[in-house]
């Protein structure tokens, strides 16, 4: 990746993810994104551009609203970064194209759904229906996004991943309510692993299937002991995955076939 594309990189992943914020605030109370403008929770007082500048006015206003001093969560901040850096990821990674292009579209829905899901432990519909349609949509334009030969055999590897990836969340789901006598997985993760089986089709969507408990079940065990809770959130592991999935899944599946 040259310097330039970097740089762009960077301050679009900023931009994006300031955005990201707004939805991650606002979608669990099905409030709109782009109406009011950005304001403090607190006092209510209209955030100007100056003070909604990514990462650099949180700097300068000490983490604290202009007005009334109200603390600003360090998760504004975090998301941002994460953004850019999912940007300069996955276009190093993939190259600049349509591939990385969508990916990072899916992305992005991840990080909002992953922020929502640790603080509310739900995933919007907004987030999952939407992809879902995003998913297929991109499939049927670019058939690269699944290395198909037509458009029509794109939006059927995109279908066969979104109804892989729901179906195998459901089964898990139902299989944990008759071991465990209780809910063992949300309808929210299987529409969830349904999204992203839309962008990534059906051979990834079960390598992430197999790859998330890698992540969730340390995490959840200290959830578990530590703080006795009782839901953890799936959607987290579920993104890291799909990440892990889209950028090294060839390299996974040679060594898991043996070469």
């Amino acid at each position: 990746m040259n310097i330039a594309v970097l740089i762009l990189a960077i301050i679009f992943g900023l931009i994006v993810g300031s955005f990201l914020n707004v939805c991650i605030c606002r979608m669990p109370g099905s409030r709109s994104v782009v109406n009011p403008p950005s304001h403090c929770p607190r006092c209510k007082h209209a955030i100007a551009w100056y003070d909604n500048i990514p990462v650099l006015s949180f700097i300068i206003l000490g983490a604290r609203c202009r007005y009334c001093k109200e603390r600003i969560s360090p998760r504004y901040m975090i998301v941002e970064l994460l953004t850019a850096g999912v940007f300069v990821l996955f276009l190093s990674q993939l190259g600049v194209g349509i591939s990385s292009f969508s990916y990072i579209v899916l992305a992005c829905g991840m990080i909002v759904a992953t922020f929502i899901d640790f603080e509310h432990q739900i995933i919007p519909d907004e987030i999952t229906y939407g992809g879902m349609v995003l998913g297929l949509l991109l499939s049927l334009l670019f058939p690269q996004l699944h290395g198909a030969s037509g458009r029509l055999r794109s939006l059927l590897a995109s279908g066969l991943g979104l109804l892989a990836g729901g179906l195998l969340i459901y089964l898990t789901g139902v299989l944990g309510k008759f071991m465990f006598k209780k809910e063992a997985m949300g309808g929210g993760d299987v529409k969830f692993l349904a999204m992203i089986g839309a962008f990534v089709g059906l051979k990834y969507v079960v390598l992430i299937y197999f790859i998330a408990p890698f992540f969730g079940a340390g995490v959840g065990l200290i959830m578990k002991i530590k703080y006795k809770a009782e839901i953890i959130p799936y959607g987290p592991y579920l993104s890291l995955a799909a990440v892990v999935a889209i950028l090294w899944g060839n390299d996974i599946l040679r060594f898991i076939q043996g070469g």
